[in-house]
């Protein structure tokens, strides 16, 4: 078992903070769905930075279970865009552009098409719901 105690410890901890984060930049810089989320661009960039950051190969842990803490708890929940482009560096660095190239366009396509979806999946149980109550009358 070793670490994985600790490790999942550091993730749900690390995790707490970093959506806290977001919530509160979220709160900061405020946006409806019909404006441009300013405060998500940011987290994503800052996010993305961060993680490349701690990623670099001559960067040293103490430990992994601090490692994920930080990286897949704390940055994980602060946004998970980090983690792609990441993976995208990382892949371009191998000179596995093409590869690179496939994951962001599938990352991208699979995600919209997931959460075209999931909204016309959630329209459908709502209209569902609506037709289902009874229509109310002035008896």
């Amino acid at each position: 078992m070793g670490d994985a105690p600790k490790r999942f410890g550091a993730v749900f901890l690390g995790g707490a903070l970093g959506t806290g984060a977001r919530i509160g930049l979220d709160a900061l810089i405020p946006h409806t769905d019909t404006t441009f989320p300013w405060s998500t661009l940011l987290i994503n960039i800052v996010g993305s930075f961060a993680l490349g950051l701690l990623v670099a190969r001559d960067f040293r842990w103490p430990s992994s279970w601090l490692r994920a803490g930080v990286r897949t708890g704390i940055i994980g929940g602060f946004t998970t865009f980090s983690a792609v482009i990441a993976s995208l560096v990382t892949l371009t660095d191998g000179n596995e552009v093409g590869l690179a190239a496939l994951y962001l366009v599938l990352s991208l396509l699979l995600g919209f098409g997931a959460a075209t979806a999931g909204v016309a999946a959630g329209g459908a149980l709502g209209r569902a719901s609506v037709r289902a109550m009874p229509l109310e009358t002035d008896e």
